[in-house]
């Protein structure tokens, strides 16, 4: 596995680690139910009700400061778990996130906290749910001959 090119600048986080994020968005579960009255299931649909939730987030503007660390974090969580259920992926690290995780799905490094925080700095047209589906057809196009 570490001679794989998909692994070639992703490191595995440790279990503990990845239990840590797992618990993390469980967290952004209950939050999300608790404050917008929207349940999430763990499905690839549910990051389209995420990014309403984001929507509804960015009401006021982009977040800032301490509520843009909570959801950054929860959001970011949340998401790559959702994309490693789905695509049978794993936390990694990578130098590109710096100071948050990466995923590794499909070939694919992906980096749910960068995305978290485009979007919730208002960074238009970002999408959760773009993200996730567009990571089999990115993993396919990434594997065909040049």
């Amino acid at each position: 596995m570490g001679n794989s090119p998909r692994f070639q600048d992703n490191v595995l986080v440790a279990e503990t680690e990845s239990e840590e994020l797992r618990q993390v968005a469980n967290e952004c579960v209950g939050l999300v139910a608790e404050q917008f009255g929207v349940s999430l299931d763990w499905s690839l649909d549910s990051l389209a009700a995420l990014d309403a939730v984001c929507s509804d987030l960015l009401a006021e503007g982009p977040l800032t400061g301490p509520r843009l660390d909570l959801w950054w974090k929860l959001v970011g969580a949340y998401t790559g778990e959702v994309v490693i259920r789905a695509y049978g992926g794993s936390w990694v690290r990578h130098e590109q996130a710096a100071g948050a995780f990466a995923i590794d799905a499909l070939g694919i490094t992906g980096f749910p906290f960068g995305l978290a925080d485009r979007i919730l700095t208002g960074e238009p047209f970002k999408s959760l749910a773009s993200f996730a589906r567009t990571l089999p057809e990115i993993s396919a196009r990434s594997q065909r001959p040049s």
